[in-house]
């Protein structure tokens, strides 16, 4: 079925491949990917646009003692493929399976581990300094797209690049797009050069031109050097890249494969930075995913021959719930407007911004500057929502801290993918965000419990005059009833679900549910066990904390860390109040370490969050 695929046992078969036939194995390679996440789910589109380029950089380099950082990650499958992981494929982002993303511990074709955008050209650096203070003389290849170089790191990385003038090898691949379609002065900037292909032409035929004239013409060229720039300023405004210091060549066709080896070989033999633009086509080779490349960027299960999803069943995700009652709110607040980092589609603020375009605004993938463009506005009157995953949110703490807390503005961050979000693994698993959040002077951190009081939560934080934070997990809701209207949650005030006299269970979150399920089986087992959805990380509600001080055990539970997280902002408050003395405290929640990937229902498993579990865990620490 895979003729020429399956004949590859290492990644260095490629090079004895002829260019047609590595022409007809990027066709398999891309039957091959489409089939694998037609079942599992994965990124999809990003990969389909980078297959050629993948088999040109293997006919040319020699990995792995070459090194190749992919950005992101979320366009190597090919890459995974060829490097010995190809008859462990269908594993794809299974629990023990391939990851979705290079991974050092995978493979050592995995250069660099990555998942979060815009850091491979300082990855790449860092390995090229090291690389010259050890006297090797391996290239070191970025494969960057251009949405992850809108990302201020990738803009800090190659000025340092261009300053120190290291040999790197930088590709850019261009497809026009993030998830959704990029934005921006840097998307235009692109455009132009892309649309501007006699500027390339211009210069190659001057220079040949003029050394072709005898005696004069290399003069006559060193001297057309000296007004090479303002040609370039001319024909290609700004000019950036040869600016910062890089060799600049493109764009290039990245679906060519004769072409891309041919400068990638030209690339390897020049001194000093190098960067290589390339234009793909995002989902290149199959139809739905050219057709709509957003929807195809990260995918679940799918029909492969008619590109339908497979229906989903069950609630409303509480993305879905959110998008909906954050337009109810503007409605009614012309203050309120809405953030995102180059992921309107998947924090669902796409809807708010086809409501109210003026209030929204898509920064790219910059989530710092995403939150200081929130305090802005917040310092002028407004009410921004910035929403962003968790894992990315991480990339704004100092924004966070500076901007926001220290001036107490009234900004709500709204985390979306918070907790384990599943297949993604751990670059993606919003774990951390209550230890981050909680530490913040003037933040007020809500968690519910299920879409319902999403709702509620969402419509009291933007009303409050101070930072807050709203987080919730990747997925459908509990299926709760969704009524008109909001209504108020009193800030810190945790809700009493069931009472009890042995134990008392702190839930914090969706996992609520869980805890009351944990609570059922140990009355069962004739142990009394109370539920409180505690609702916020901070403030905590310490009247309901006296209120049930005379029960043996407190647990708390949370899909968050357990370093610096919600039970560790209770045994502070246990050991500041002396209520230490008198009631134990267990913590359940996610271990000091990286939660592999898998389903949501098996990492909780893994992690001991599972209801059989929490019983069998809260019994034998009261024996």
């Amino acid at each position: 079925m895979y003729p020429l695929l399956e004949k590859i046992k290492e990644a260095a078969d490629v090079k004895h491949y002829s260019v047609s036939e590595l022409e007809r194995l990027a066709k398999e390679l891309r039957e091959f990917i489409v089939e694998t996440v037609a079942e599992n789910g994965g990124h999809l589109a990003p990969s389909l646009g980078t297959v050629e380029l993948t088999l040109a950089l293997y006919s040319v380099f020699n990995f792995p003692k070459d090194k190749l950082i992919w950005d992101v990650g979320h366009q190597a499958y090919s890459h995974k493929i060829l490097t010995g992981r190809r008859e462990r494929f269908h594993t794809l982002r299974q629990k023990g399976g391939i990851t979705g993303f290079p991974n050092r511990f995978e493979s050592d074709y995995d250069a660099f581990g990555v998942g979060h955008a815009s850091t491979s050209i300082s990855a790449a650096l860092g390995m090229a300094i090291s690389r010259d203070l050890s006297g090797r003389k391996n290239e070191v290849i970025a494969v960057i797209g251009d949405g992850a170089l809108t990302g201020g790191e990738a803009f800090e990385a190659l000025n340092h690049a261009g300053d120190l003038g290291k040999k790197i090898i930088v590709i850019l691949n261009d497809n026009e797009m993030s998830i959704d379609k990029n934005v921006g002065g840097l998307s235009e900037y692109l455009s132009r050069i892309r649309i501007t292909p006699q500027y390339n032409k211009a210069k190659k035929d001057m220079g040949s031109l003029l050394m072709s004239i005898p005696h004069i013409g290399d003069k006559a060229f060193r001297t057309a050097q000296v007004v090479k720039d303002s040609v370039r300023a001319a024909l290609v405004p700004g000019g950036i890249f040869e600016e910062l210091g890089f060799h600049y060549i493109g764009p290039v066709d990245g679906h060519n494969i004769s072409l891309l080896q041919e400068i990638l070989e030209s690339a390897r033999e020049m001194s000093g930075p190098v960067l290589i633009h390339i234009h793909t086509t995002k989902g290149k080779g199959y139809a739905p995913a050219e057709m709509e490349p957003d929807k195809f960027h990260g995918i679940g299960k799918f029909n492969k021959e008619t590109g339908k999803c497979l229906p989903k069943e069950g609630a409303p995700s509480y993305t879905s719930v959110f998008s909906k009652a954050l337009i109810e709110l503007a409605d009614k607040d012309s203050n309120i407007t809405a953030i995102t980092a180059a992921m309107p589609s998947g924090t669902g603020l796409k809807a708010f911004g086809q409501e109210y375009p003026a209030r929204f605004f898509d920064v790219g993938i910059a989530e710092e500057h995403a939150v200081t463009l929130a305090a802005g506005m917040a310092a002028d009157g407004k009410h921004p929502v910035v929403a962003l995953y968790s894992t990315f949110a991480q990339r704004a703490y100092d924004q966070l801290m500076h901007d926001v807390c220290l001036q107490n503005l009234p900004v709500t961050l709204c985390l979306d993918r918070a907790g384990l979000v599943g297949a993604d693994g751990p670059t993606h698993h919003g774990a951390f965000d209550l230890s981050y959040l909680r530490h913040m002077p003037n933040m007020t951190v809500f968690v519910p419990k299920d879409e319902a009081e999403l709702r509620d939560m969402l419509a009291t934080a933007v009303k409050m005059e101070s930072p807050t934070a709203v987080r919730y997990p990747r997925g459908n809701g509990q299926g709760v009833e969704l009524q008109a209207g909001f209504n108020d949650i009193p800030a810190g005030k945790a809700e009493l679900l069931r009472d009890g006299s042995d134990v008392a269970i702190l839930a914090l979150g969706p996992i609520t549910y869980k805890a009351l399920a944990a609570a059922k089986l140990l009355q069962q087992q004739g142990i009394s066990a109370a539920v409180v959805n505690m609702r916020f990380a901070k403030p905590l509600d310490t009247e309901m904390i006296q209120r049930l001080r005379h029960v043996q055990l407190l647990v708390t539970v949370e899909e968050n860390s357990l370093v610096g997280g919600f039970g560790s902002g209770m045994a502070e408050y246990l050991t500041d109040s002396g209520l230490a003395r008198s009631v134990d405290l267990l913590r359940l929640g996610l271990p000091d370490r990286f939660v592999e990937q898998g389903t949501q229902e098996e990492l909780l498993t893994l992690c001991s969050l599972q209801p059989e579990q929490m019983a069998e865990r809260i019994k034998e620490r009261l024996k």
